[in-house]
């Protein structure tokens, strides 16, 4: 089940960093403690920060460099209007799916059901 959950998750998770950032700003960190927090507990930071590299270029958050007590200052990301419009489209794409795959599992429990 574990390599399962990796495969999915690899095309969810920008929507779902998008919809954490959607509730506040953070930074790679927190972004991550946010993810186990919601039971993602197997996700690396580097595959965090590999993503929010890619949602940096493709323009969905804006990021702002804030000095850090110990260290280098941290890039905090917001998620800005064109992220908005993706996680519209992302939420949108998931209910339809969901909605799908949800008939599926029925359709397939009833069969089972009926001995067919």
């Amino acid at each position: 089940m574990a390599n399962q959950m990796t495969e999915m998750l690899k095309g969810s998770l920008e929507g779902i960093v998008l919809a954490i950032l959607a509730e506040q700003s953070a930074y790679g960190y927190e972004i991550t403690a946010r993810l186990r927090d919601q039971g993602f507990a197997d996700i690396a930071e580097g595959t965090v920060y590999a993503l929010l590299v890619r949602i940096e270029q493709k323009g969905l958050v804006d990021v702002e460099k804030v000095p850090s007590e110990k260290g280098p200052p941290r890039k905090v990301y917001s998620i800005n209007t064109q992220g908005r419009e993706q996680l519209a489209e992302f939420w949108r794409t998931w209910s339809f799916l969901a909605e799908r795959i949800d008939r599926l599992r029925h359709t397939d429990s009833n069969t089972n059901e009926s001995g067919a």
